[in-house]
């Protein structure tokens, strides 16, 4: 299967927990997935094969509730070639050195 990108955004919603320490706790959860990421200021950027990534969306949610969230929204974006794709095709040529 080809490599994609996901772009994933979590909102953890609750009455006693802080929205930061959930959303750290889901960027811990697709950190210790393995699969490629990059963190930006609104949503954190998944690249890999489409079943691990969708699978690594689910672990997330579930990981964000299991930490204190009383309910979670999540908003997942696709991009999907049958030839792949990668972050740094997208991106590389705007980071700076």
């Amino acid at each position: 299967m080809p490599t994609c990108n996901v772009g994933l955004q979590i909102l953890p919603f609750s009455k006693n927990k802080d929205t930061y320490a959930l959303v750290d706790k889901a960027i811990e959860t697709i950190q210790q997935s393995g699969v490629k990421y990059e963190v930006t200021a609104l949503e954190t950027i998944l690249e890999g094969e489409l079943d691990t990534l969708l699978d690594v969306v689910k672990q997330t949610v579930l990981a964000t509730v299991a930490a204190g969230a009383d309910e979670v929204a999540a908003e997942v974006k696709i991009h999907y070639r049958p030839q792949g794709t990668s972050i740094e095709e997208k991106v590389g040529k705007y980071r700076k050195n």
